[in-house]
């Protein structure tokens, strides 16, 4: 019955109970949207003021680790390589891995995918006919116990065009995840139109939204809950194959899985592990590869990369820019993390409580953006870096104070 960052601060509540010294808080802003984490570090930055209370914060996020840290200890393999003050080890890091580490961290404003793009392809891109419409979309789901239904979506606009990524942000509970589930056929519209590939969503039947389904592809959160554990990863793989190219004999399909192995850079022997065999990344990797088996038109990925550490999250991030300027397949990107969108996608969307606030090119909304919303939701994430980030921190509640974000 709580939200994930509500969850978050029982745990904090039930560590500082019994009137604890020292909080170990292990990834305590892992998968919670930017406004959220910037409630849990302030409160633990409340916490360690007002209690004196030490706390050892284990993350993977370099913008938490600048906003909160004094000293910082870098672990590889097993072993701390670094340590020192939190300003010394950002502005001048001795060992190649933390080098590397701090480099793959993305910067907001500072790899724009869509300024990335020479003019000839952003009026490409322009002049392509949309995949997805979506005209006054409404989502809701039933309510229950004679409560009345909830309204997920509010009535969005937008369009993805082909070979466009489209990335869609906003914090938990804005109706990301279910805007990318109806366009999949997994979730049903209530109102307004979404045409995808050029089929209208409402009211379509399973039936005949079948053939449709092996157009699209599907990257989910967290990989590992998406496999079946009792399954190879080459069955895995092959399982869109089995059920949409009935054609295929057996051999035919180990040698598409093996082709798509090596295509997200791993070994064709991966083939016969197991899900549970394999990292986070790597499996990340796999899901990457089961989405794309079919070639799809239009590619769905939910945050694949929100609990991926940095080094991986930029081979993932890198691996999925690359395939899709090679196969020029279309693609909706939701994510929490506003770098991160602004690397990949040429156009954004802001979805709050529903409603789609703001749209257009990366730049122009993340750069110069004109809803108090989203200047809100890129003033509270935390950038990897201590000195410009106590600046922030500093402008940010000055101007909105130290209270929720919405």
């Amino acid at each position: 019955e709580f939200s994930g960052g509500q969850k978050q601060r029982i745990m904090i509540a039930m560590a500082l109970a019994l009137g604890a010294e020292l909080i170990v808080a292990d990834e305590p802003t892992t998968a919670l949207d930017v406004t959220v984490q910037a409630e849990i570090l302030g409160l633990l930055r409340d916490i360690r003021e007002s209690h004196g209370t030490s706390i050892i914060v284990i993350t993977h996020n370099m913008g938490v680790v600048a906003d909160l840290a004094d000293s910082v200890a870098v672990m590889h393999h097993g072993r701390i390589i670094e340590r020192a003050g939190v300003k010394e080890l950002f502005a001048n890091p001795r060992e190649e891995y933390t080098q590397k580490l701090l480099a793959a961290v993305p910067h907001l404003g500072r790899n724009s995918a869509w300024t990335a793009l020479s003019t000839e392809q952003q009026q490409t891109i322009e002049a392509a006919e949309p995949v997805v419409v979506a005209k006054d979309l409404v989502i809701e789901y039933p309510g229950r116990m004679g409560k009345p239904a909830f309204r997920a979506v509010k009535g969005v606009d937008f369009q993805i065009r082909a070979g466009e990524v489209y990335g869609l942000v906003g914090e938990s509970g804005s109706g990301k995840t279910t805007i990318g589930r109806a366009i999949a056929g997994l979730e049903r519209t209530t109102g307004g139109s979404l045409s995808v590939l050029g089929h209208e969503m409402n009211g379509m039947r399973e039936k005949s939204f079948k053939p449709l389904r092996r157009r699209i592809g599907f990257v989910f959160q967290d990989p590992a809950t998406s496999f079946n554990p009792h399954l190879t990863i080459e069955q895995c793989i092959a399982e869109p194959l089995i059920v949409h190219e009935q054609q295929l004999s057996p051999t035919e399909r180990g040698t598409r899985v093996r082709s798509l192995l090596e295509a997200v850079e791993l070994p064709g022997a991966y083939a016969e592990r197991y899900p549970h065999e394999l990292s986070g990344g790597q499996r990340q990797r796999i899901s990457l590869a089961r989405a794309l088996v079919l070639e799809p038109e239009l590619l769905i990925a939910d945050e694949p990369t929100s609990a991926l550490d940095v080094s991986v999250q930029a081979t993932v991030l890198d691996l999925f820019r690359e395939l899709q300027a090679r196969l020029g397949f279309a693609a909706l990107f939701i994510s929490h993390d506003l770098a991160v969108v602004d690397s990949l996608a040429h156009r954004i969307g802001v979805l709050f409580r529903g409603d789609l606030v703001e749209d257009g090119h990366g730049p122009d909304v993340l750069q110069r953006p004109s809803h108090e919303y989203t200047r809100k939701l890129i003033a509270s994430l935390p950038v990897p870096d201590p000195i410009e980030q106590e600046k922030r921190r500093a402008a940010f509640q000055a101007q909105w104070g130290r209270g929720t974000l919405g």
